[in-house]
């Protein structure tokens, strides 16, 4: 199959998926409580709280109400968020954009990073380089994501204050536009060198605290995979055409290790997702992660919807692309056969 086709057959596909994360994660939701406390006040009577739940189905089964969000959602209206006090989806944008922004930094950090640490350590098999890689990776598979970031943000930010926390600095935020709400991609895009680099300089302490542990299972399977491939034919046959070794890694050995890991980099797109809930409330960064842990404490059901729904569609994306990628790869593996 080819990949447009495979990609088009993909796509159609997605809103069964999301259908059926939506249907669960409704029933979980109302059989845990009624919603309407997130809309009531202390001083409302019996009256109006009755009216409040004729006024957003919740006295209908819950079967009633799930068709009712579903029209709703279809539509463009996916509740009320109590949290930030506005329609959810006139919220949705910036969190999201906040959360991509570091999550997408933090993944760049890890691939880089991660796959340079494990072709060295493959092509270095029990060498120095081997060893500190594969106490790199047990740390960063060991340690949780919380510790590692109160180990960063005491020293460097409460200690000594060399890194800021939050997402930019007052002044570079007002004085540009926010055509993307990725602030990084917005002083770019008004050609402002200060405000870039102040963007940077905030995500510096959080990308490194999510994509530590995604960069040290990168590393670990890249280094797995490096070491079965130098001791293959093609590798020995590179080597005997005299070819530098530099070479016989780079555009041999490390092409086919990284199928495998292909699959494990966008596996671990999802986990950077869930890793900022933590990240974002220890370095105050107003994502995703921060309004759905204000909405679980809450009770706000409509925001906790919307977080589930958004999450599970951008993984879907993920795993689709790390689909097409493996086949970019490996010519031999052929899409939905």
């Amino acid at each position: 199959m080819q990949v447009r086709q495979y990609v088009l057959r993909r796509l159609l596909f997605l809103p069964l998926v999301v259908l059926g994360v939506s249907i669960i994660v409704f029933a979980l939701t109302r059989f845990s409580g009624s919603p309407v406390a997130i809309y009531q006040h202390p001083d409302m009577s019996q009256e109006q709280i009755a009216e409040l739940q004729s006024r957003y189905h919740l006295d209908d089964p819950v079967p009633v109400q799930y068709l009712f969000w579903l029209k709703g959602a279809v539509s463009g209206d996916l509740g009320w968020s109590g949290v930030s006090v506005a329609p959810v989806v006139d919220v949705i944008p910036n969190k999201l954009a906040a959360t991509m922004e570091l999550a997408i930094c933090a993944g760049l950090v890890a691939v880089l990073l991660g796959v340079a640490l494990g072709t060295i350590a493959g092509a270095r098999k029990d060498r120095a380089a081997d060893h500190f890689v594969r106490l790199f990776a047990i740390s960063g598979a060991s340690v949780p994501i919380f510790w590692f970031g109160l180990l960063l943000l005491i020293p460097l930010y409460v200690e000594w204050g060399v890194f800021p926390i939050g997402r930019s600095s007052p002044e570079f935020f007002e004085r540009i536009g926010h055509p993307t709400g990725m602030y990084t991609i917005d002083a770019l895009l008004n050609l402002d060198l200060r405000a870039f680099l102040d963007a940077v300089w905030h995500l510096t302490l959080p990308a490194i605290t999510l994509g530590f542990a995604t960069t040290a299972i990168i590393a670990r399977m890249m280094r797995s995979s490096m070491v079965e491939e130098v001791t293959e034919d093609y590798v020995d046959a590179a080597r005997a055409k005299g070819l530098p070794e530099r070479l016989v890694i780079r555009r041999h050995a490390r092409r086919n290790a990284l199928m495998p890991t292909v699959t494990v980099i966008g596996l671990s797109f999802g986990f950077l997702l869930q890793g900022t809930v933590a990240v974002e409330l220890i370095f105050r960064w107003p994502g995703l992660g921060q309004w759905v842990t204000s909405a679980i404490t809450a009770g706000d059901q409509a925001t906790i919807m919307a977080y589930v729904l958004v999450t599970s569609l951008i993984f879907l994306l993920v795993n689709l692309l790390v689909d097409v990628a493996y086949a970019y790869l490996d010519r031999r593996v052929v899409l939905g056969g």
